[in-house]
Formats: C-alpha cells, sequence, structure tokens
C-alpha cells in the first residue's frame, strides 16, 4: 500500500506490538510490528465501536487485538482487516536481524540515523552469514549496555571478541580499539550516535518516511514508548530533512498519548498486534495473510 494524498502533511497514529525491551533476543517473540494509520478521531472510533459491539465487553475503554484473534472473531477480523485497507501501513522489524545489523553499523560503519532504515546500507548477506549465532549476538548486546556502568567493562568486551565470528569477511574489520571508542561515545552520550538497542526509532523514521513518500510532511501521534524521547526525535527530524532535501522535512512532530483515550492508536495497536500474529504464526491462513499483504512494505 502507498499514500495516495499529497497535501501538504498527514498526521498519522502509530503502536507497535512486540517490544520486549533490552531483551532483544528472546524467541518468544521474535518480531516487533509498528503500525500506522492515517484515520482522523471520529473514523478510529466508529470502527472501535463496531469492535466493542462485537467483543460486548462494555466496561473497558482499551480493546487489544487478542480479543480479535479468537477464532469465534474470525468475521469481525477480516472486516477489519478489508475496513482499514487503504488508511494503514505496517512495518515489520525481525529482532535478530536488527541485532546483528547493529554490530556492523556499529562496530565497523560510522552510526547514523539512517540505520536500520530504507535509507541505510545494505548488510543483508553479511548479517544472513551470522544472524543464527545467538551466543555471539548477546555478547554484543551485553558489552553494548555497559554504558549503564558508565565505565568500559573489558570482560565483556573479552567475551565478544572470543565469540566474534571468524569466517564472515565484513567482521574482520572490527578492533578492539574500535569496540572501546564506540563504548566510550556511548558512555559520554555522543548525541550524535543514535541508541544502538532501541529499534522503535528506526520503525518511526521508516514508518515516517512511507507515509512522507517524498511529497508531504508527517505529524506522529504515538502511544507512549519511552525509546521516543524528545532530543531523539528532533535528532532522528534533523537527520531526514537533511536526507530528502529540497522535499518537505518527512517528520513534522510526534506527540505521545495514552492510547486509552485516542481511538486511532486502538486501531493502530489492533493492527500491529494481527501483523505480529500472523508474521509468526507456525501454520498460517492464506486467506488471512493475503488481507495483510497490502498492508506492509513491498
Amino acid at each position: 500500500m502507498h499514500p495516495t494524498s499529497s497535501s501538504a502533511a498527514v498526521e498519522i497514529a502509530c503502536d507497535e506490538s512486540g517490544f520486549s525491551g533490552s531483551n532483544l533476543l528472546d524467541p518468544e517473540s521474535p518480531v516487533i510490528t509498528h503500525a500506522s494509520v492515517d484515520l482522523d478521531v471520529p473514523e478510529a472510533a466508529e470502527l472501535v465501536a463496531v469492535l466493542q459491539s462485537r467483543f460486548r465487553r462494555r466496561g473497558t475503554t482499551e480493546y487489544k487485538s487478542n480479543l480479535l484473534l479468537r477464532p469465534e472473531q474470525r468475521p469481525a477480523l477480516e472486516w477489519f482487516l478489508t475496513t482499514l485497507r487503504g488508511h494503514a501501513h505496517v512495518h515489520v522489524i525481525d529482532k535478530t536481524s536488527y541485532v546483528a545489523s547493529r554490530v556492523i553499523e556499529l562496530l565497523v560503519d560510522e552510526p547514523s540515523y539512517g540505520d536500520g532504515t530504507r535509507m541505510g546500507r545494505d548488510h543483508g548477506d553479511a548479517v544472513a552469514a551470522f544472524r543464527d549465532r545467538t551466543d555471539f549476538l548477546d555478547a554484543f548486546l551485553i558489552m553494548t549496555r555497559t554504558k549503564r556502568l558508565r565505565l568500559l567493562d573489558h570482560a565483556a568486551i573479552d567475551r565478544f571478541f572470543a565469540l566474534l565470528p571468524t569466517d564472515v569477511p565484513v567482521l574482520r574489520e572490527v578492533t578492539r580499539a574500535r569496540v572501546e571508542e564506540v563504548l566510550l561515545r556511548l558512555i559520554d552520550d555522543d548525541r550524535s550516535i543514535p541508541p544502538p538497542l532501541e529499534p522503535m526509532v528506526p520503525a518511526v523514521a521508516d514508518t515516517v518516511l512511507f507515509w512522507s513518500a517524498g511529497q508531504r510532511s508527517v505529524a506522529v501521534v504515538h502511544d507512549e514508548q519511552s525509546a521516543l524521547t524528545r532530543g531523539r526525535m528532533a535528532r532522528l527530524g534533523a537527520f531526514l530533512a537533511d536526507a530528502v532535501a529540497p522535499a518537505p522535512p518527512p517528520l513534522l512532530s510526534l506527540k505521545q498519548v495514552d492510547s486509552r483515550h485516542d481511538p486511532r492508536v486502538q486501531a493502530a495497536d489492533f493492527l500491529a498486534g494481527i501483523a505480529r500474529w500472523l508474521a509468526t504464526d507456525p501454520t498460517p491462513v492464506p486467506a488471512l495473510t493475503e488481507l495483510l499483504d497490502p498492508y506492509l512494505p513491498v
């Protein structure tokens, strides 16, 4: 699906499913889905009201996708995915590939707010060569979290190098001097480096780039998410503006809200949960997969 409006700006509402904080290698939650809708409040409220009538749950203001995924709710699920068509988008992040990419982008390349987005460098072949080496990726995560200690954890660095794959050419460029340099920059809060273990930042970037389509700016209303700090969003906005100039700056603003009080975010939450379920279901239903396909990037 592609945005069709050519107006100067559009407002979207977003939510995610599958975010597990710093536990990015949790086998029980392998993907994050970040969904966005361009519905206005009355449209979203009507959509949620229809679902509420199907759920017959009157005592709450928020409904989760697990209610819609019950077998008896299949007609409502199909109706929802059909009704939203043309007004929503889903960005999917494979967490293991995300971590593997961060190894290269942080320790070989110069980190950028384009990392992890369609504007970043493509390390797909290299990532495929070592994404399944979870001991190594876990060592990378532990080493990178040493920022919290405000000093270098030399034991964590030793473990990282002990597990560093020697059969992946790009990883041969990783040196101890480079690792210590980057970690010290993180400890010193070098704001030119995007947060390496926060996949929600590139998720917002790719979502904004989709809706902007090089033609307009995007105002984001997002469920409360601690990773999306004001400073990070300002730096992301500046990066995207420079990257697409002279086109309109993609990220106009980002406002966080309580999803219980915004039906647009509730609609995005439904879609994110459905997409995550379909992406990880070992026995997918082809008819539902086909209904979801228009919301996914080509």
